[in-house]
Order: structure tokens, then C-alpha cells, then sequence
């Protein structure tokens, strides 16, 4: 483990959560799991969703998360996206402006293109505009339509 790994406080979903984030993202897995009792609900664990790992923590109502944290899921191409955009929407998630969707437990996640973080980093201001004004628009994002944007400015 890192010096630093973020820690999740779940309001009673960890194993849920952890079940999903590991059939869904490569580089996933449960690593450790505390039960209350032997066969009781999972209260901690240490798990690991495409690559970085994570501490969890069943702490009931009182924690909820918020927007303000995200992870950021690096997509390859459009094709990524969409697989993990529909296997969220598929498990209850809200979509959300701008690639960002909040899954079934509360944990907000951005699902970005790569070629969208290109694009931004061009050099040419207006092109730069032009592809975050288009993405403004989006709710899921579209690798052509970013595309267009950038080519017509």
C-alpha cells in the first residue's frame, strides 16, 4: 500500500461496491475484508478498482459522499466509455453533465476520453474553446462530436 490511499466510508454498501467495481473495471479486486462475526456484514476492507487501491469503511448514514471528490476513469476510446457508462447506468447510476456519473453508492465518477484530454492540451486557444464548449453540452461524452468541435474552429 501507498502512504497515502484514499479511504471510502460507504453507508452500509461496501461489499456491494467492492462486487461491482471488480466486475466492472480491470485491475480490480477485493484484497482484505473484515466481517462483524464470522459470517456478519462486511464493516471494513482493502480493495483495489483498476489499480489504485482503496480502504473502505460500512459507516452508516452519517457519511455520504459528495462531487467534490471523483475519480477519473481514463478511457481509451469511445467504445470504453460507453461499456462503462452502460454497465453504471445498468446498476441505478445518475448521469450527470460533462462525463460525470454518480454509480449506485453515492461515488461520483468521471468517464473520460483520452482524446478529450488531448484536444485540451492544444496549443491553440480557440480549439481548446471550441472542444470545452462542446463538452459543456454533453452528459456523456462523445468522442466525434469533441472532434468536430476542434476540427471546425
Amino acid at each position: 500500500m501507498s502512504k497515502v490511499t484514499p479511504f471510502l466510508m460507504f453507508n452500509d454498501q461496501l461489499e456491494a461496491a467492492m462486487e461491482f467495481y471488480a466486475a466492472t473495471f480491470p485491475d480490480s479486486e477485493i484484497r482484505k475484508v473484515a466481517r462483524k462475526g464470522d459470517d456478519g456484514p462486511v464493516t471494513s476492507a482493502e480493495f483495489v478498482v483498476g489499480g489504485q487501491v482503496f480502504m473502505g469503511f460500512n459507516g452508516g448514514p452519517t457519511f455520504n459522499f459528495s462531487s467534490g471528490f471523483s475519480l477519473f476513469v481514463d478511457c481509451e476510446d469511445q467504445a470504453e466509455v460507453d461499456r462503462y457508462w452502460n454497465a453504471l447506468i445498468e446498476a441505478g447510476a445518475e448521469p450527470m453533465q460533462c462525463g460525470w456519473i454518480t454509480d449506485p453508492f453515492g461515488l461520483t465518477l468521471q468517464i473520460v476520453p483520452r482524446r478529450f484530454m488531448q484536444l485540451i492540451r492544444d496549443d491553440n486557444p480557440s480549439k481548446v474553446q471550441a472542444v470545452m464548449k462542446a463538452m459543456l453540452t454533453m452528459v456523456k461524452l462523445e468522442v466525434a462530436a469533441l472532434e468536430r468541435a476542434y476540427d471546425e474552429a
